[in-house]
């Protein structure tokens, strides 16, 4: 086991949701948080139940393919000004295979239903998630 994805009993929506997170956000970068963000005990325990609930649950049920459901993510964490987890988002998004010019577009789209400062504030983290991920060689 690795550190950070011991807390729970391995159920199989918690084996389930903790391979598929690793699928949607990269080996290296859940190693690099489990690490530092989720190296902490009381992070430990959100970072178990997330994988159960949110990845083994909700990102496992049929209906919508990856693809979609990251995108979707990338759209709510920019209208709730959710800038760390939009940045999870945007990699994630790479990584299912939308392009930098897509996600900047569906950034800017929102811009005349939620507002300048908000779409600004999400290009500004796009940008650093997207040289982020050239650098790592990463991105698609």
């Amino acid at each position: 086991m690795r550190k950070g994805e011991t807390i729970m009993a391995e159920n199989d929506a918690f084996v389930k949701g903790r391979q598929l997170r690793r699928q949607l956000m990269g080996e290296g970068y859940v190693d690099r948080i489990n690490q530092t963000l989720y190296a902490d005990p009381i992070m430990q325990k959100f970072a178990a139940l997330s994988s159960e609930t949110i990845f083994g649950t909700l990102w496992t049920r049929p209906g919508l393919d990856l693809k979609t459901r990251t995108l979707i993510c990338v759209a709510s964490d920019t209208t709730a000004g959710r800038t760390p987890e939009l940045a999870i988002h945007l990699r994630m998004a790479l990584r299912q295979g939308w392009t930098e010019d897509e996600l900047v577009e569906t950034l800017l789209h929102l811009m005349g239903y939620v507002g300048a400062p908000l779409i600004r504030e999400a290009l500004l983290t796009a940008k650093e998630v997207f040289a982020e991920m050239r650098k790592e060689g990463s991105a698609r």
